[in-house]
């Protein structure tokens, strides 16, 4: 966003749209407006992965159905379609607004050249100036708004008797034509984000790392320095090109680590404890686990890294015994802050997930003397392949991206690339900053794009069977 709209007067070099001599004004490149149009163009994609996973597992027949009874487009949608991916939306709105009103990095940007302050960001400053009783004071009132939202969510979600869409007779999934009129208007609704929202800052973002100098579009100024240059003392403090600096490897090598650690075994953990709420929906089991999965993620990032901090910078000992060790500057400890900050991504999308599928199957393996670890792994993890996925990928996405969760326990030799992508931005190197946002984008996007595939590939063999 500051790439697009950056104004001089605020931001040093000017930004695309001010060096083509366009007079941006300030409360686009700065303020509410332009935070709330940069999280809901990150955060759409929490959405996406919930709800298009519950759309893909639900049978063709019911919407089928409501055509036969003469219903319309419109109101299959909003009687049939809509109510059976409620607890996809559900999930979807209660983890944008939890990660929303925890935000750190885009209020930072994007409000403190206009003092505009929020929650989040108080609360960093008075953690960072050791002001910690304001800090967690601010904290507290964070987790009691977020609490209310889930709060009502859970409320929502009870309110009806079955969204169960996977049953034991099997189902098919056929195309829904959207007419002359809806088509197009569509399409090109689509384009048009993807042009502006996603394509068009991309391809800024890659124009500036090869830019010499921010804010000068010429080819003269083009280089590769940013990216395989050797160190000159007149350019980025004399560093190298990240991908000839050690520091950017071993960046890497962590942030790949910790994703695939942490999205593997979330992700597992996630679909159990989803398992759990569906099951024991309604009653005190499922909502105590719903509850209680939640708690982390209400914690704002920082103070909940601050408090793994606390606990494991030095050990803690109890008449002379150990019960915590000092985990400060290792990667079990990245590992371990991250599973349980992240855990309740996968646990909304198993609970969505386990919620679609019907309660017959399970009850005619029990039938069949099937224990519940043998109906687990033959009858329910297969069929709920798709929200692993979903919920891999939100894990994945989540942490390759993290900074505000880490920032207070990092160390050199636990670096991340969001956290070496920050130092870059701070120390008036925004290139290099570019660089390390584009290969973080372009490792997210291959992933993405193997789940998909291999989904497909899933789909296609199961069709062919």
């Amino acid at each position: 966003w500051l790439s697009m709209f950056k104004t001089a007067r605020l931001g040093g070099a000017p930004g695309f749209m001010a060096s083509l001599g366009l007079n941006v004004p300030e409360w686009l490149a700065y303020g509410p407006i332009a935070i709330i149009i940069v999280l809901t163009l990150h955060y759409y994609a929490y959405t996406y992965l919930l709800v298009s996973s519950a759309l893909d597992s639900i049978n063709s027949e019911l919407e089928e159905m409501g055509e036969i009874q003469g219903a319309g487009k419109a109101m299959i949608l909003r009687k049939i379609t809509l109510p059976l991916v409620l607890p996809a939306i559900l999930s979807a709105v209660i983890l944008t607004f939890s990660k929303a009103i925890g935000t750190f990095g885009t209020i930072n940007y994007l409000g403190s050249p206009v003092q505009y302050y929020t929650l989040s960001s108080q609360l960093y400053r008075n953690i960072n100036s050791s002001n910690t009783q304001t800090g967690f004071a601010m904290a507290i009132l964070m987790i009691i708004i977020a609490s209310i939202a889930v709060f009502v969510n859970q409320k929502l979600i009870g309110s009806r008797k079955s969204y169960a869409t996977i049953g034991g007779k099997g189902g098919r999934s056929t195309l829904i034509g959207l007419g002359r009129v809806g088509k197009p208007v569509i399409t090109i609704a689509l384009f048009a984000f993807f042009a502006v929202g996603i394509i068009m800052p991309i391809v800024i973002l890659i124009m500036e790392s090869f830019m010499l100098k921010e804010g000068v579009y010429s080819l003269s100024n083009f280089t590769l320095h940013y990216w395989i240059g050797d160190p000159d003392p007149k350019i980025m403090e004399g560093l190298p090109g990240i991908f000839k600096n050690d520091e950017f490897l071993n960046s890497l090598f962590n942030s790949l680590r910790l994703t695939l650690v942490n999205g593997v075994f979330g992700t597992i953990f996630g679909q159990m404890l989803g398992y759990i709420t569906a099951k024991g929906r309604g009653k005190f089991h499922g909502k105590l686990v719903e509850q209680l999965v939640f708690i982390p993620y209400l914690i704002p990032s920082v103070a909940f890294g601050g408090i793994y901090l606390s606990m494991f910078s030095r050990p803690q000992q109890i008449f002379g015994v150990t019960l915590i060790p000092s985990l400060y500057g290792t990667f079990a400890l990245l590992t371990l802050v991250s599973v349980v900050k992240h855990l309740p991504f996968a646990a909304r999308a198993g609970t969505s997930n386990m919620l679609q599928i019907s309660g017959e199957l399970e009850e005619a393996a029990t039938i069949e003397g099937a224990g519940f670890f043998r109906r687990f792994v033959k009858i329910v993890f297969p069929l709920s392949k798709g929200g692993f996925i979903s919920g891999f990928m939100l894990i994945f996405v989540s942490i390759m991206k993290e900074l505000d969760l880490i920032i207070l326990i990092m160390t050199p030799t636990t670096s991340t690339l969001p956290y070496l992508a920050f130092r870059y931005q701070n120390g008036n190197s925004a290139q290099a900053s570019d660089c390390v946002a584009i290969v973080m984008f372009s490792i997210v996007f291959l992933v993405y794009a193997i789940a998909n595939l291999s989904g497909k590939a899933d789909l296609a063999k199961s069709m062919a069977g």
